[in-house]
């Protein structure tokens, strides 16, 4: 495949009323292309391949990276109760009703482990019911109230200091048991608490020294002095694009809360980096057991059976360590301000898609679709 095919692939998709600029690159073993199309905002300067792009819950996956070698250097077991390193959530209480009074709850029948932060199944987070309810649930509210943003949509302008965010976590109840069922999004977040208290480390610096250098993603971190290379994020109304975050914005400044769960930046080669680490490229940090972990099926029908983000949500998917896994044996995930990230191991192909056009619904537009659906039409007619 070739840069040509990508921008075939693309080019409808870009411009002031699509996305106004991405970077695709789909990889076949060594055989890399990448294409840049559009700017970086509406009528500003052209996308360039080290162009910076927020990758929302792309973060989530190498949060469970870094997770995992913590896990493999002894300091965090994945059967470990959480409780020695986040008293905060120690002697959890669970809600009777998922939609019930913050104070009708139940003892939470076991301990929280890393397993089921890892698995998104601890007990809190983002279910399709909490939005389709006619009137708010009052643990969506409370989520409002103490700025978790992890329940609500991303917003770390709200977030406190991670200190208060996990104790005013660990001031409410949990929604399930730990273990019963898949809720999205807030594990990640946790376990970025989790992960900088093992290492005696904030959470960025876990990430830059288990994973960053040792793989040479150079650009990758919660925030960047570098703001001419940051697109803009846009968010579509029905007036056309709306800026929601300049370069200058939210992102070129250390945020309060290092949150693991959608907060990263990142480029099209960093997360090329990250991809060939599963593919066997590149240094390896981590082995065995974590890789396998990472892209494989770790629910249990039990779980997916009451979790997931809509109806059909598990229908040919399930869930590994932060990230999807699916019936075709390839895996990744998807990040909500206009990122895709998918390898597929069986036919070494890695597809990577870069905006800053926010999805409009949980699966991605068709401009990621279509530059994935080039990228396998060229395998099945090249093999």
């Amino acid at each position: 495949m070739n840069a040509d095919e990508i921008r075939v692939a693309a080019e409808p998709h870009v411009g002031d009323a699509g996305a106004p600029g991405v970077v695709a690159l789909v990889a076949r073993g060594d055989d890399v292309h990448v294409e840049t199309l559009g700017h970086l905002s509406i009528g500003g300067p052209p996308i360039r391949r080290d162009s910076l792009f927020r990758i929302a819950s792309i973060t989530k996956p190498i949060t469970a990276a870094a997770t995992l070698a913590l896990v493999e250097e002894g300091l965090i077991g994945l059967d470990e109760p959480v409780d020695r390193l986040i008293p905060e959530l120690a002697g959890r209480r669970v809600l009777v009703r998922p939609d019930g009074p913050l104070d009708e709850t139940v003892p939470a029948e076991r301990p929280i482990t890393t397993r089921d932060l890892l698995t998104f199944t601890f007990g809190f987070g983002m279910a399709a019911e909490m939005f389709m309810s006619p009137t708010p649930w009052p643990v969506v509210q409370a989520d409002a109230e103490l700025r978790l943003a992890t329940i609500h949509p991303p917003n770390r302008a709200v977030q406190p200091d991670t200190h208060t965010w996990i104790a005013n976590l660990g001031s409410l109840p949990l929604i399930a048991q730990p273990g019963e069922r898949w809720l999205y999004n807030t594990g990640a977040s946790v376990l970025g608490v989790l992960a900088a208290r093992a290492a005696g480390q904030p959470f960025g610096e876990v990430l830059r020294t288990r994973l960053f250098e040792p793989l040479g993603m150079r650009d990758t971190g919660f925030w960047t002095s570098e703001t001419a290379r940051l697109a803009t994020a846009y968010r579509p109304t029905p007036d056309g694009l709306a800026v929601w975050d300049e370069p200058g914005g939210m992102w070129s400044r250390p945020p309060a809360f290092e949150d693991g769960a959608a907060r990263l930046l990142s480029t099209v080669d960093d997360l090329h980096a990250f991809a060939g680490m599963f593919l066997g490229r590149g240094p390896r940090v981590l082995f065995g057991e974590s890789l396998r972990a990472m892209t494989s099926d770790q629910l249990t029908d039990a779980q997916k059976a009451r979790g997931g983000l809509g109806p059909g949500f598990f229908d040919g998917r399930s869930w590994s360590y932060c990230q999807a896994v699916y019936a075709d044996g390839s895996f990744g995930w998807d990040g909500g301000y206009g990122s895709s990230w998918l390898v597929d191991p069986g036919r070494d192909l890695i597809v990577i898609v870069l905006t800053q056009r926010e999805f409009e619904s949980a699966e991605p537009p068709p401009l990621h679709r279509e530059i994935r659906a080039a990228a396998y039409a060229y395998h099945a007619a090249h093999g």
